[in-house]
C-alpha cells in the first residue's frame, strides 16, 4: 500500500513539474531566473539581513540575527545531511529554444531536498517570528524562491515543499534557541 502511495505521489510530483516545464511564460521566465539567481548562496537573504540591521534598529537586528541563525540551520540541514542521504536526479529539462532562456546551470548535488527553498523559508519564518510585520512579505518572497526553482528547471514541487518544511522547521529551532540565549 505504502508503495503504491508513493509511486503515485511521484507521478502527480512529475505531471504539475511537466505543466510548469510546458508553460510558456516568456515574461515570468527571466523574472524567476533572476530571483532564483540572487538567491544563489543565500546571497537575497544576506543582504535583506544586511538592510534589516542597518535600517531597522533593535528590532531589525534581531530580525537578522534570527533570520540568518535559521538559515545557517536550514542551509547545514538540507545541504549537508539531507541532500547526501538521497540520490533523487534533477529534472530533465526540455531544451526548446523558446524554454531555454528560463534556464539556469544545473546544479550537481541531488534534487532532495530544496536548498534554495530551505534558506529561504528558514530566514522569513526566522526574521519575521523576531518583527512580525515582516513575515507575510518575507514569506511571499520565500515562496516566489521556491517557485522559481520549479521554474527555471532545477527542482520538482516536492523538493521545494520539503524545503520549506526544512525551512520553517529549522527557523522554529533556531528561534526557541535564540530566545533561551536571553
Amino acid at each position: 500500500m505504502s508503495a503504491n502511495w508513493l509511486s503515485e505521489a511521484k507521478a502527480v510530483d512529475a505531471a504539475v513539474y511537466g505543466a510548469i516545464a510546458a508553460s510558456e511564460t516568456p515574461r515570468l521566465d527571466e523574472a524567476m531566473r533572476h530571483l532564483t539567481t540572487a538567491a544563489d548562496h543565500s546571497k537575497l537573504w544576506f543582504g535583506a539581513a544586511a538592510g534589516l540591521g542597518l535600517l531597522g534598529g533593535q528590532r531589525g537586528r534581531r530580525a537578522a540575527v534570527g533570520g540568518l541563525a535559521s538559515l545557517g540551520l536550514a542551509s547545514a540541514f538540507a545541504n549537508l545531511v539531507a541532500k547526501p542521504l538521497t540520490t533523487r536526479r534533477r529534472p530533465e529539462r526540455q531544451e526548446l529554444a523558446e524554454l531555454a532562456r528560463r534556464h539556469v546551470p544545473m546544479p550537481r548535488s541531488s534534487s532532495f531536498p530544496s536548498g534554495h527553498t530551505a534558506s529561504a523559508f528558514a530566514f522569513a519564518t526566522g526574521a519575521g517570528a523576531a518583527e512580525p510585520a515582516l513575515s507575510a512579505p518575507l514569506r511571499a518572497l520565500a515562496t516566489l524562491v521556491g517557485y522559481s526553482r520549479v521554474h527555471t528547471g532545477v527542482h520538482y514541487p516536492a523538493d521545494v515543499l520539503v524545503g520549506a518544511f526544512i525551512g520553517v522547521s529549522a527557523a522554529e529551532l533556531a528561534t526557541r534557541l535564540l530566545a533561551a540565549r536571553r
